[in-house]
């Protein structure tokens, strides 16, 4: 297997997929030599099975606004594979989201959950609705609609939905509320449900407590901790809500946190204080961070990030490809010693290159931002034997899969000089068992 050929030949096939074409093309690379080492991969062209989906549902959503218009969005499911457990990924409503995203998505995502150990398969979907501005009721109508054309292609042992960028407990109690009432049952086939009906402790925190655990585990090899250091983080949403909270935890200084509008810098710190303020604002009231530095009196950037600032440490918590090639440069003369990724892809390429010929600390999503899939698959579990396992119990399952994440990634990743290459260590081992379970089920 040659990477830039299959690359090339994917281009070609499907044309006009740029988020597909980089998230593939990053795995790839990575894996090139390990997969060469096993010729019966080739044998079954395994590695054109590995990239193309098992299968993409697509259809039009129809619903109606508070004013009794129609209207109508698109809706998607990209199965990837469900080679070692049911289909499982969230669902993101955005205005951004078209089949591209959504590939590149469920594509890493079938990675990260093989990392998690967890018998998940991978998948992504949404639409290119957005609840931004919408009403609670037109939100709800939109999810029961959305849901009315997705659920016979899910299930407990089919297909695992779960939040994402636009959907959280809300969005996700409202589509679960309307599948239960079509198949008349009720089953574990959302996660992040209310904790009332079968969702689980530690689950709104997951993504961002394991971005941080990954974090420790990072610094460790070099003898660094958590503690002291001032960070920056981006987005303001539930990742980057409790990203800051295990900083703050852990006695280090959160220095900005973001919306699509602009960032703020507020070079006292957020504190506990502040960071509740900030999750008020943004859960209850869907306000916009502007509005914490008109409270606080701190800087505000409109239309930028914050990767210009200077800190210790950057976790981007916000979306894909938003640290570019020169951000990644700055951030590196700024003195930051390590990124690990809470939002998915969030580096281009190019930024990731810089971090890794910088020889700083460089984490992907795949592998630090994997804890929220891991407390889904734990919440899975917790429904599959209606029981309920206590917060600490769910957090220190937590903790105990991402430092076995961290373990699988050093494994496969560490280089002959001692730096660690946790992209390649986190695609490597991310592959391996799919592909080896992917092997033992025959062509299919």
């Amino acid at each position: 297997m040659k990477a830039e050929e299959v690359l090339a030949q994917l281009k070609e096939r499907f044309p006009g997929e740029p988020e597909y074409y980089q998230a593939v093309g990053e795995v790839l690379r990575t894996i090139e030599d390990e997969y060469n080492r096993h010729p019966e991969f080739e044998e079954t062209n395994l590695v054109e099975r590995l990239c193309i989906p098992d299968r993409i549902v697509q259809f039009r959503v129809t619903w109606t606004d508070d004013a009794g218009r129609v209207r109508t969005n698109m809706g998607y499911r990209i199965q990837h594979s469900n080679a070692i457990g049911p289909y499982k990924g969230g669902i993101r409503f955005h205005a951004s989201v078209n089949p591209s995203i959504l590939k590149f998505l469920a594509f890493e995502q079938t990675f990260k959950n093989s990392l998690t150990t967890l018998p998940m398969g991978g998948a992504k979907g949404g639409s290119d609705f957005s609840p931004r501005g919408k009403s609670k009721n037109e939100v709800m109508r939109f999810c029961q609609a959305f849901v009315t054309e997705l659920w016979r292609n899910i299930g407990p042992d089919t297909d695992v939905p779960a939040g994402d960028i636009g959907v959280g407990g809300r969005e996700v109690g409202f589509m679960f509320g309307m599948y239960k009432k079509l198949t008349r049952e009720f089953t574990g086939t959302f996660t992040g449900k209310g904790r009332d009906f079968g969702g689980s402790l530690i689950r709104p925190e997951a993504t961002g407590y394991g971005n941080v655990y990954f974090l420790q585990e990072m610094l460790k090899t070099r003898g660094e901790d958590v503690k002291g250091k001032s960070v920056l983080i981006s987005g303001a949403g539930n990742v980057a809500q409790y990203t800051a909270e295990k900083v703050l935890q852990l006695g280090g200084k959160v220095l900005t946190m973001s919306d699509s509008d602009g960032y703020i810098y507020d070079p006292d710190g957020i504190d506990r204080e502040k960071l509740d303020y900030i999750m008020e604002l943004k859960n209850d009231y869907r306000g916009r961070i502007k509005e914490y530095a008109d409270k606080y009196g701190c800087k505000y950037v409109a239309k930028a990030r914050p990767w210009g600032e200077k800190a210790d440490i950057a976790l981007p918590c916000a979306t894909q490809n938003e640290i570019n090639g020169d951000e990644a440069r700055t951030l590196v003369a700024n003195g930051v010693i390590a990124v690990s990724e809470g939002a998915n892809m969030p580096s281009t390429a190019e930024a990731v290159s810089v971090f890794q010929e910088a020889r700083i600390l460089y984490c992907p999503g795949k592998a630090s931002n994997a804890g929220g899939v891991s407390v889904s698959g734990l919440e899975m579990s917790q429904n599959s034997e209606r029981l309920s396992w206590s917060a600490e119990e769910v957090d220190h399952r937590l903790h105990e899969i991402m430092c076995n994440i961290h373990a699988s990634c050093v494994k496969y990743g560490r280089q002959p000089d001692g730096y660690i290459d946790y992209v390649k260590g986190a695609n490597i081992a991310g592959f391996m068992k799919v592909a080896r379970a992917m092997m033992a089920q025959g062509i299919v």
